[in-house]
């Protein structure tokens, strides 16, 4: 099981890190229930995850991360990643501790995603 949750949190992460938004794309469900933020509602459709999603490769470069499963079973997996990237609107680093909580369709596939995370 966890074997199943770090293959999904790599390719995530790596495809975030080469900045290929539809790399990154492809490890989600089409009806992924997606949370950018945990107060906020969720995506109302797999357009508005696009829409996050399509703008890295411009606004951000450079990236490292780091990740520790916290968590899992047959349901949830808990994530806590730190990431370094450099924003290109200000060519400033920028420092983000996080949490995901994910789960997986049978196929690998992320049926649900919630993030929080803290930026410096």
């Amino acid at each position: 099981m966890k074997e199943k949750y770090d293959k999904w949190i790599r390719e995530f992460m790596e495809s975030w890190k080469a900045l290929d938004y539809k790399r990154t794309l492809a490890t989600l469900s089409k009806d992924v229930l997606y949370y950018e933020n945990p107060i906020d509602d969720a995506c109302k459709s797999f357009e508005d995850v696009i829409n996050l999603w399509n703008v890295v490769a411009d606004n951000q470069k450079d990236i490292d991360y780091k990740y520790d499963i916290i968590i899992y079973n047959e349901d949830v997996c808990i994530v806590n990643w730190q990431m370094v990237r450099i924003m290109t609107s200000n060519n400033k680093k920028q420092e983000i501790d996080g949490i995901f909580q994910i789960s997986l369709d049978q196929n690998g596939k992320c049926i649900y995603f919630k993030q929080w995370r803290f930026t410096r």
